[in-house]
């Protein structure tokens, strides 16, 4: 959902600024025809209110720099079944970024689909956000593995995907702790 290529200079200055170093990210596997990722949260709040954040609030949790429009407000997520997690765009265009295909309250979240950028490619991905009580908290795992075919292999897309949805997972982290995803300034 790139707007603008970043620098690896300014990834990692964002990540730092999220303290990204927080949650435990990793490119699991990567090759020509796909890859798989997972990063692991612990949010403080208990599972029904991580999941409703997840699905009823995405709009105000979502880096608006990684969607089409500009602004995170578009975003939505129907967590039922053929559900979509869309996007609307100006004069009534709109992108469907994954679909539901599973949603136990508090519990999973499954959507299938080729997110952002990787839309313009012969691919299928899985994103799932399985949510797990720990100690009066709630960890948070979200995989997301891609399979098929792009000019040049996959391979070199895990990385930056997984910065990217890593960055989104901590963004709901900070919203649901603090009810912003964006952190207050280091003093």
């Amino acid at each position: 959902m790139e707007r603008h290529a970043k620098g690896p200079a300014l990834i990692l200055a964002g990540l730092a600024m999220f303290g990204l170093r927080e949650a435990r990210c990793e490119v699991l596997d990567a090759t020509p025809g796909g890859f798989s990722m997972k990063t692991t949260v612990t949010i403080a709040a208990p599972r029904a209110r991580v999941y409703d954040a997840l699905v009823q609030a995405v709009g105000r949790w979502w880096d608006p720099e990684h969607t089409y429009s500009g602004d995170a407000a578009n975003l939505s997520i129907d967590p039922r079944p053929g559900g979509c997690f869309c996007e609307k765009l100006v004069q009534q265009g709109a992108v469907q970024h994954g679909m539901v295909v599973l949603a136990i309250p508090a519990k999973t979240l499954r959507l299938t689909g080729a997110i952002g950028p990787l839309q313009e490619s012969g691919v299928a991905g899985s994103l799932t956000f399985d949510l797990a009580e720990r100690e009066g908290a709630t960890e948070v795992a979200m995989t997301y593995s891609v399979g098929g075919y792009r000019q040049g292999g996959l391979q070199t897309l895990a990385p930056l995907v997984d910065t990217v949805l890593s960055t989104q997972l901590r963004r709901l982290k900070e919203f649901v702790e603090k009810g912003t995803a964006v952190p207050s300034p280091a003093p």
